[in-house]
């Protein structure tokens, strides 16, 4: 399963300009509907009738998801130390 299930187009490019901003999402996919006048709903009428474009925009969704989770601290779920009884 990919990690692209059940993530729509407009969560992605959401995300995208939310972690990005739209400048910074201009330059790194150079498409007109991220650099001139942006919004997600001119993106998204571009990017759906646009594979190889939206191929790019998965691409560095997956990228961003890479990015912020080798950043994040880890988080070991170890199980609490048991109580100690007299007689251990």
């Amino acid at each position: 399963m990919t990690e692209l299930h059940g993530v729509t187009l407009e969560a992605i490019v959401t995300a995208l300009a939310a972690h990005y901003g739209w400048d910074e999402l201009g330059q790194r996919i150079q498409i007109r509907c991220f650099q001139s006048e942006p919004s997600v709903a001119s993106s998204l009428k571009f990017l759906r009738k646009t594979p190889w474009a939206r191929d790019k925009v998965e691409g560095l969704y997956l990228f961003m998801l890479r990015e912020i989770k080798r950043s994040s601290p880890t988080v070991h779920n170890f199980p609490p130390p048991r109580a100690r009884t007299t007689g251990d």
